[in-house]
């Protein structure tokens, strides 16, 4: 597997995005994730120069419904493999109905696209709807592949490594996020997500791209260092 960050972790630094490729190559990651690009070619650019592949893309549902044509031709110049739903709100998981909604929309969504649409799930997704919940009846209802959040589906009480066996071929990403005991994101390492196990799940289920995130980090770049430190460990260990 290889190894990326969700730039979402460094939004906060007052560094221009091109500008962090260099760290984020020097800290030992492969590529990226990105949520937002300001300039496509220059991006692109950054990253051939700083030895970086992209693992994928956030883009919301109402953009990718707006202009796909746009999106696809923007993710062809950084040569994204994956886009990725990064969030839908709690109103697409009220009921089993909505669910099917939301599962129809994810399907027209990735027909429109030129490479694989992924969906990233956060805890709200795990609510009940009648003898399952939201999120398995999303996977048994949609055809797009996950992008399976392993914090959050920690911190929804579901355990990640049992989520990666049943989802085996379906989740060529993963986000490698720790949680506090309160459901709360956290360096990786300092929380209670069974990071070794879930990254032997990852490998075992076809993972190709195992992602960092911190959704608030304190320190983003010594998040980002202690990040590719842990995936590194773990990923020689495995």
């Amino acid at each position: 597997m290889r190894t990326a960050i969700q730039l979402w972790t460094l939004r906060d630094l007052d560094t221009p995005q091109t500008d962090l490729f260099g760290a984020i190559a020097d800290a030992g990651y492969d590529g990226v994730e990105f949520a937002g690009v300001d300039d496509p070619f220059e991006t692109a650019r950054g990253m051939d120069d700083a030895g970086l592949l992209a693992a994928g893309a956030h883009v919301g549902a109402d953009e990718l419904r707006a202009d796909p044509d746009a999106i696809a031709e923007e993710l062809s110049t950084l040569s994204v493999p994956y886009v990725v739903v990064p969030y839908l709100d709690s109103d697409h998981f009220a009921d089993a109905a909505a669910v099917d909604e939301t599962a129809a929309m994810l399907d027209d969504l990735a027909l429109a696209m030129d490479r694989p649409l992924l969906y990233h799930n956060h805890d709200h997704e795990f609510v009940p709807v009648g003898t399952e919940t939201a999120f398995d009846r999303l996977v048994s209802e949609t055809t797009v592949g996950i992008e399976l959040d392993a914090g959050w589906a920690h911190a929804a009480g579901r355990d990640p490594v049992a989520l990666l066996a049943d989802l085996d071929g379906r989740v060529p990403v993963v986000h490698l996020k720790d949680m506090t005991p309160d459901g709360e994101p956290t360096d990786l390492g300092d929380g209670v997500v069974d990071l070794p196990a879930v990254v032997e799940a990852a490998r075992d289920a076809g993972t190709e791209w195992l992602v960092f995130e911190h959704d608030d980090p304190e320190d983003p770049l010594a998040s980002m260092e202690r990040g590719i430190e842990v995936m590194d460990r773990l990923l020689d260990d495995g």
